[in-house]
C-alpha cells in the first residue's frame, strides 16, 4: 500500500488538542506519543472509512456503523486496519447517543494497531473539536509565519556581515536544527556550519549536491540533459536537501536536518537565493574585473588598458529610456540583465549598458533604444553619443529600436583631415552653441519634421522652428536647398566623430 499523501496544512499536536480543558478529551488507547500530530478532523459513520480519508486526520465516529454482532472484535480489528492503512493519525470515538462506553474490542484493536484513541465524552460536540483543531491549526500557521519572517530577516542581515556567505550558513544551519553545507563548482565543500552528521549522511548530502550540479554542456554552451534545480532525500532520520545555485554556475547548497516542514523549505531557499547572489560573481570572476577595472580608470588609466578585464574585444553601447515614467534602479538591473550585460549606468532620465558585441542587442518590452555600432575601447565616447542619437530618433519614430547606421558612405571618398577642416569652418558660426547643432543635426535627420524633432529633443516645436531659423541666419543659408543639406549633413557627420 503506497504512503499516504498528508494535506498540505500546518499539523497540529495531539497533546495540544488534548490540554484542551473545555473538550475534555481523553486518550484511552494506543501509544502516547508526544510528537503525534494531526492534520484535520474529520467525521464519518461509513463501516470503512478509507476512501474517504487523505491522510493525518483525527477521524470522529458516534460508532453509528458499528453492528449488534461487532463484540467479537473482528469488525473492529478489519474497521482500525482500514484507518490505519488510509493513514488516519487517531480516533475519537463520541459516548452518545449510541453508546455509552467505548466498546472494549475496538480499544483492543487500536492497541493491537497503535492508533491512538480518543474518548469524547457526551458534553463535546464533534463540531467543537474540529473547530479546535482548526483553531489550533491558525496558531501554529501564525506561528510558522513568524519563525519563517524572522528567519528571512536573520538571513538577509547574515548577508551582510563582512563574511557573509559563511554567516548565512551559520543562520540558516542554526533555523533548520541541522547543517547547512556551501558545494563548489567542482563538487569539494567549500564551508559548512552546523551540527555535524554522520558519515553515512554526509556522503548521501555530498552525492545529492550532484544530482543538481550542472551536468556537461554542447558546443553551444547548453546542458546535454536537464538538471534538477533542487533535490530532496532522507537517510535514516535524517532530512537531506540540495539547492542549485544560480543559473549553471556549479554551487550547489546542502541541507541536513532532523525535519523538513514547509516553512524549513522555504527558509532554505531564501538562503538559496542569497548565496546565490554571494557566490555569482565569484564563479565568473566578473565582479572583480569590474571593480579592477574602474580602480584602474579612477588612477589614469586609459579604456583600452582595462578593456581585456571585461572580456570583451568590441561593444556597443545602448541607451534606453522607459516608455511611461522615469527609469529606476530595479528596472535598468533589469535591462542590463536581460542584454546581457551588468555594466549598467542609471542616469536622470535614460539608461546606458555597455553590451558586448558579440550579444545582438534587442527590442525591449516597455523600453525604447538607441544602439551603437560596436566599438572598441578608444572608440566608447563617439559609441555613446551614436547611441544617444539613436535613441533620439528611435523616440521622434516612435521605434522601439534603432541602431546607429555605421556603413561607409561618400564620407569616406574625402581625405578625413580636409573633412575635417570643412567642416570646421561650416559650422564655425554654430560650433559655440550644441543646443543649435543638436537640434540641426537631429532636424536634418528627421528629414525636416518639426514634431518629430521637438519629440526627440524633449522641447516645444517652436523652439525648434527658432533654433533652426537661428541656424539658417548664423549660416547664411538657405535649409530649404537639398543642396545645402547635404553639406551640412556631412559636415555634422564629420563633426561626430571628433
Amino acid at each position: 500500500m503506497p504512503d499516504p499523501a498528508v494535506p498540505p496544512t500546518p499539523p497540529v499536536p495531539l497533546a495540544a488538542l488534548l490540554a484542551r480543558e473545555d473538550l475534555a478529551l481523553r486518550q484511552i488507547a494506543g501509544p502516547v506519543d508526544p510528537a503525534a500530530v494531526i492534520h484535520w478532523a474529520h467525521t464519518s459513520e461509513m463501516a470503512d472509512p478509507y476512501p474517504y480519508l487523505l491522510g493525518g486526520e483525527l477521524l470522529l465516529t458516534a460508532g453509528v456503523h458499528v453492528p449488534e454482532a461487532a463484540g467479537s472484535g473482528a469488525y473492529f480489528d478489519g474497521y482500525v486496519s482500514r484507518i490505519v492503512a488510509a493513514g488516519g493519525a487517531a480516533l475519537g470515538f463520541g459516548l452518545a447517543p449510541v453508546h455509552d462506553t467505548v466498546p472494549r474490542a475496538l480499544v483492543a484493536a487500536c492497541d493491537a494497531y497503535e492508533l491512538p484513541l480518543i474518548e469524547v465524552p457526551p458534553q463535546t460536540t464533534f463540531s467543537g473539536v474540529a473547530r479546535a483543531v482548526w483553531q489550533l491549526m491558525a496558531q501554529a500557521r501564525l506561528a510558522e509565519l513568524r519563525r519563517v519572517t524572522e528567519a528571512q530577516q536573520s538571513l538577509a542581515a547574515a548577508a551582510s556581515r563582512p563574511d557573509p556567505v559563511p554567516s548565512v550558513l551559520r543562520q540558516l544551519a542554526q533555523r533548520v536544527g541541522g547543517q547547512a553545507v556551501l558545494y563548489g563548482p567542482e563538487g569539494g565543500e567549500l564551508a559548512a556550519a552546523g551540527r555535524e552528521p554522520g558519515g553515512e549522511v554526509r556522503g548521501a548530502l555530498t552525492e545529492l549536491a550532484g544530482v543538481v550540479r550542472p551536468g556537461p554542456t554542447s558546443t553551444s554552451g547548453t546542458p546535454t540533459s536537464p538538471t534538477p534545480t533542487s533535490a530532496t532525500d532522507k537517510v535514516s532520520d535524517t532530512h537531506l536537501a540540495a539547492y542549485a545555485l544560480g543559473a549553471g554556475q556549479g554551487f550547489v547548497l546542502g541541507v541536513a536536518a532532523p525535519h523538513r516542514d514547509p516553512g524549513d523549505h522555504t527558509i532554505a531557499s531564501v538562503a538559496a537565493v542569497l548565496l546565490s547572489l554571494l557566490t555569482g560573481e565569484h564563479q565568473s570572476g566578473s565582479g572583480a574585473a569590474r571593480s579592477s577595472a574602474l580602480v584602474r580608470l579612477l588612477l589614469g588609466a586609459g579604456p583600452e588598458d582595462v578593456a581585456g578585464l571585461l572580456g570583451a574585444g568590441r561593444w556597443v553601447v545602448v541607451h534606453a529610456r522607459p516608455y511611461a515614467h522615469a527609469p529606476d534602479a530595479v528596472a535598468a538591473s533589469a535591462l542590463g540583465a536581460a542584454l546581457g550585460s551588468p555594466l549598467v549606468d542609471l542616469a536622470e532620465d535614460v539608461v546606458r549598458v555597455l553590451v558586448p558585441a558579440d550579444r545582438e542587442a534587442r527590442p525591449q518590452p516597455g523600453w525604447t533604444l538607441g544602439v551603437s555600432a560596436p566599438a572598441r575601447p578608444h572608440e566608447w565616447p563617439a559609441a555613446d553619443t551614436q547611441a544617444a542619437r539613436a535613441l533620439a530618433r528611435a523616440r521622434a519614430n516612435r521605434s522601439e529600436l534603432v541602431r546607429h547606421d555605421a556603413r561607409p558612405g561618400l564620407a569616406a571618398l574625402v581625405p578625413p583631415a580636409e573633412a575635417e577642416a570643412h567642416a570646421r569652418a561650416l559650422l564655425a558660426p554654430i560650433a559655440d552653441s550644441p543646443a543649435l547643432t543638436e537640434t540641426l543635426r537631429t532636424w536634418l535627420s528627421l528629414h525636416g519634421s518639426w514634431d518629430r524633432t521637438a519629440v526627440a529633443l524633449a522641447v516645444h516645436r517652436n523652439t525648434v522652428r527658432q533654433r533652426v531659423a537661428r541656424c539658417a541666419a548664423l549660416l547664411g543659408t538657405d535649409l530649404d536647398d537639398p543642396d545645402v543639406r547635404m553639406e551640412l549633413w556631412f559636415a555634422l557627420g564629420r563633426d561626430l566623430r571628433q
